[in-house]
């Protein structure tokens, strides 16, 4: 008895790993050759690892955008009986130069290779064929005229027509609709297709159940889950063996609009159902590609507002009804059956929520809104950073402390770790980062370190400062001074956020926290080069802040009045002064923006110096040059012991 051979390309995507573990569980005699590029053998390795037969699996390198598939050894193929290309790009966005050298170049390579194997090709090639055809579309059909309103559309449509014209070969070609994830349990890749408009959706959860929701008909879906498409690709792969040119719909022959598709999810996170009250007919010229000038630019608009590709409207608005009865009855025949959307919806719903909703890293735990957080925050080893560490440990919190002082640090995490959590709370941890905030190449480590580590951060606090009270005449010749103050207050926050600012955006979650001073607002004097340290922070902040909106990471200040800290010993008046604050006063304000995530965490003495500055600007200025008659420059400024 002969041992079927098969060529697989593209075995480590979503639809090819499974397709993968289907021809092993078939045929235990089996023989599986995969072609993997280079830079996916880790992954691949890890794949058939998972896989029962394994290591059954014969990797041959090779490339699909390269001459030849850039395969060295061809011996490893011969023999083949059956090549299954799923191997494309299939993300709509990429760049159309990409798409041309992945689905119809690199579909030509290995059509061509089929045909000088002697293999029969099965080509999985995508509903996109059928463009904006605007009618039904059967297996029978491929070119209509129909025209391609994405480069992905119609490198598809290029890449089977490849495949119909090589020479000499024996092909079948498979059709899905758009693939969603597994009917039982969910298990999805990544954010495509109709998942983009999972997120908008989950705001109708809001809204009580029992509600009917008028919703405008925004277009049609056709949705199958990846382990039909799987298990239809290895049952179809033997099937009339002798008939060549063969073509299979893997598709749901119910047209669905996206109102019907959120009510077949809607009972996973108990959201109303919907109706469509606003027709097709009215949506579709707004959201159709063919959309121009200002109408277009607010589509545009509106949909980066929703996280969602404007794309994804062109492709809802396409009007092809794609039929695929014939292959539902030879499927049928071999065993297989579609799952119905209305019964394994929940699980899609599920496991996006878990898994793949961008807003999943911003939920608050139920036990708390610091538990399981991830919290960096610098100038940890004492004052108001190790008293905010403390807060955040006993509330559930894993804190990151960085510092400069490598005992302090081991201390200060030692005392935190031995903390009784708050209020029946779980317990946090505390870790020591030792680190010179002011040395960017330091900075970029720690923060390599404690991600790999650690895996996430949530919240970053600035709070390491340096202070100078210094008059502006009497640093005539100390610029190092505004230097030294810039260099932590300022350039050692600025380090810190652009080290994470990538990371955070990946997450789509994120909060910074600076802690400022009074001074930004009060423009005392003797603080000239630390309230412009801290204004510069706050400058760079803001600016920040309005360009990360839409990617979730915020920004909070706060204008601390003066904290009886260490910062404040060598100025003798501020000892005895009436009005100073302690540190777990200042520590829960910083708390609050942690928390709360405020813009402002002002005080009210600093507001009241601000409105001066604004409505009477010329009397408030006297009374800070009253101030600094008063209070004279310290010994440590005047350079006294």
């Amino acid at each position: 008895m002969s041992v079927t051979s098969y060529f697989v390309t593209g075995a480590s995507g979503f639809i090819g790993r499974r397709v993968l573990q289907r021809l092993l569980a078939r045929d235990a005699d089996a023989r599986v050759t995969a072609l993997v590029r280079p830079g996916s053998l880790p992954r691949f390795a890890q794949v058939i690892e998972g896989l029962d037969g394994g290591e059954r699996v014969i990797t041959v390198l090779g490339d699909l955008t390269a001459d030849g598939l850039d395969i060295h050894d061809r011996s490893l193929l011969e023999g083949t009986d059956h090549v299954i290309h799923l191997a494309a790009i299939y993300d709509m966005t990429a760049d159309a130069a990409s798409q041309d050298a992945a689905n119809r170049d690199g579909t030509a390579r290995v059509a061509a290779l089929a045909a000088e194997l002697g293999a029969m090709l099965h080509h999985v090639s995508s509903i996109a064929v059928s463009g904006d055809w605007d009618g039904e579309y059967t297996e029978s059909d491929f070119d209509l005229g129909q025209s391609f309103p994405t480069p992905y559309h119609r490198t598809k449509f290029a890449a089977e027509k490849a495949v119909r014209e090589t020479p000499d070969l024996r092909w079948r070609v498979y059709r899905p609709s758009a693939v969603v994830g597994d009917s039982t349990t969910g298990t999805m890749d990544k954010i495509d297709g109709p998942y983009y408009f999972f997120g908008q959706m989950s705001l109708l959860g809001q809204l009580p159940s029992f509600l009917k929701m008028p919703m405008p008909n925004f277009g049609w879906v056709n949705l199958v889950p990846v382990d039909f498409v799987a298990d239809a690709i290895v049952a179809l792969v033997d099937h009339r063996p002798d008939e060549n040119g063969l073509v299979f719909h893997l598709s749901d022959p119910k047209r669905r609009t996206v109102t019907e598709m959120f009510n077949a999810l809607a009972p996973a996170f108990d959201a109303p159902r919907g109706f469509n009250a606003l027709p097709n007919a009215v949506m579709r010229p707004v959201l159709a590609a063919g959309s121009k000038g200002p109408l277009r630019a607010a589509r545009d608009a509106i949909a980066a507002q929703l996280d969602v590709p404007p794309l994804m409207f062109d492709l809802v608005s396409l009007p092809v009804d794609f039929r695929s009865d014939r292959t539902l009855d030879t499927l049928r025949e071999l065993g297989v059956t579609l799952p119905d959307l209305d019964d394994y919806g929940p699980a899609l719903w599920r496991y996006w929520y878990d898994n793949l909703d961008p807003a999943r890293h911003r939920r608050d735990d139920p036990l708390g809104p610091l538990v399981g957080k991830n919290v960096l925050i610098t100038g940890a080893s004492s004052g108001i950073g190790k008293a905010t560490a403390r807060m955040c440990v006993t509330r559930g919190a894993t804190v990151f402390l960085v510092a400069r002082s490598v005992d302090g640090l081991a201390d200060v995490v030692d005392e935190l770790n031995a903390e009784t959590p708050k209020d029946g709370l779980p317990a946090g941890r505390a870790y020591a980062y030792p680190a010179d905030i002011t040395d960017e190449p330091s900075v970029q480590t720690v923060v390599k370190s404690i991600i790999a580590e650690h895996g996430y951060v949530d919240v970053l606090v600035n709070n390491a400062g340096r202070s100078i009270r210094r008059s502006t005449l009497n640093s005539v010749d100390r610029s190092h001074d505004y230097q030294r103050t810039m260099a932590v207050n300022y350039f050692g926050a600025v380090y810190l956020t652009l080290a994470l600012l990538p990371h955070m955006v990946e997450r789509q979650s994120g909060h910074i926290v600076n802690v400022s001073s009074v001074a930004v607002q009060s423009h005392g004097p003797r603080f000239g080069a630390y309230g412009a340290s801290k204004a510069a922070l706050e400058a760079f902040s803001d600016a920040t802040a309005a360009e990360t909106l839409s990617d979730h990471v915020t920004f909070s200040t706060v204008r601390l009045p003066l904290t009886r800290t260490k910062m404040i010993a060598p100025t003798d008046a501020y000892q005895s002064q009436h009005g100073v604050w302690g540190v777990d006063k200042a520590a829960s304000r910083v708390l609050r923006a942690i928390v709360d995530k405020p813009k402002r965490v002002n005080t009210l003495i600093g507001d009241i110096v601000d409105l001066g500055h604004n409505t009477v600007p010329r009397l408030t200025n006297r009374l800070m040059h009253q101030e600094y008659l008063l209070v004279g420059e310290s010994d440590a400024a005047l350079g006294k012991s």
